[in-house]
């Protein structure tokens, strides 16, 4: 299929923006695309509302045309020249054959090659066969992994995985998407979670620990979320009855000076009720110096911020000392 002219139909993707990065200890320009897609193939996390963006098409063919439109605004819109990394996210796998019909990704790899592309997927669709062919396509020698697979692990714990997030694969099945990636050229990349339903701050703070210690040497790229409350999902009723509270972000501080591994983490909806927030007298400056420290690296600015003065530092230890587990039945 070629690639339609600036004049022929097209259609803005979900969401699409220009950015930065750090790739191999220096900050890059990034373009993130977000594809209206078939929808996720799961779509039953507790946290996530992304399931609801989704293109109800009558066909294959229907849908590949809604998509190749998506890719024609991105080229028309942005000179991609400025970019030598893409993002890549859909409502749920880029890899999933019903969610993105192959063809796009054949498409998407042409447009793209020669540039780091990151794309997310759930593991069981990360296979040598679906990998192979795109990283042949992508790569024209410029980069020596030009594929990252983007998988959202959450935690390298299953109960949590299951109970807390309801993801629906296990830890294992990680490690296998791991090694077919790595086995088709391509790189890997964990988003772990922080802090999902049911555990006390201090419970989801251990998770992270053990998680971050769990990914050393078994991934590329890690990426630490704080869990923002979405709207229409069963995190949002759980908040809105009191019965969870996003993370503090003197929790987020703490874990990226003691993570063994360079951890990025952009706290999305960073000091808002629905976000990861302190007090609000002190948010904007933290919020603004993790985003900051995700493009340098830089732990003694974490250090410099944990050493911040506000009343609320006081809230935040008396929590993770005296919280107690929500007494909620966790099985059916």
């Amino acid at each position: 299929m070629r690639l339609l002219m600036i004049s022929d139909n097209q259609k803005k993707p979900i969401a699409c923006w220009r950015g930065k990065e750090r790739y191999n200890g220096r900050t890059v320009e990034c373009l993130t695309i977000i594809f209206e897609s078939g929808g996720c193939s799961w779509a039953r996390c507790r946290m996530c509302s992304y399931r609801f963006e989704k293109y109800t098409a009558r066909s294959c063919e229907e849908l590949l045309e809604h998509l190749h439109a998506q890719l024609c605004w991105v080229s028309s819109q942005f000179s991609l020249d400025e970019f030598p990394m893409i993002k890549i996210f859909t409502s749920g796998s880029f890899f999933d054959p019903e969610e993105v019909p192959p063809a796009f990704l054949t498409l998407v790899a042409q447009v793209f090659r020669g540039k780091i592309v990151i794309a997310e997927s759930r593991p069981e669709y990360i296979t040598r066969e679906t990998i192979e062919p795109f990283v042949a396509e992508l790569d024209d020698g410029t980069h020596p992994t030009p594929l990252y697979c983007a998988i959202g692990l959450e935690t390298t714990n299953d109960s949590i995985r299951e109970k807390c997030i309801n993801k629906g694969f296990s830890y294992a099945d990680f490690t296998t998407a791991a090694a077919n990636a790595h086995a088709a050229g391509a790189g890997v990349k964990a988003y772990l979670l922080f802090k999902p339903l049911f555990l006390t701050e201090a419970e989801a703070m251990a998770d992270m620990r053990s998680s971050l210690a769990g990914l050393a040497g078994q991934v590329e790229m890690v990426s630490m979320n704080p869990c923002t409350v979405q709207k229409r999902t069963e995190l949002e009723m759980y908040w809105k009855q009191g019965a969870y509270r996003p993370p503090y972000l003197w929790s987020i501080l703490s874990l990226l000076k003691g993570s063994p591994v360079e951890v990025t983490c952009d706290p999305l909806g960073g000091g808002q009720k629905r976000g990861p927030h302190n007090c609000g007298t002190c948010d904007y400056e933290i919020v603004r110096g993790i985003r900051d420290y995700s493009l340098t690296g830089d732990r003694d600015l974490i250090g410099a911020l944990l050493e911040t003065e506000c009343a609320c530092k006081g809230e935040w230890e008396y929590v993770l000392s005296r919280e107690q587990p929500y007494c909620m039945p966790l099985t059916r």
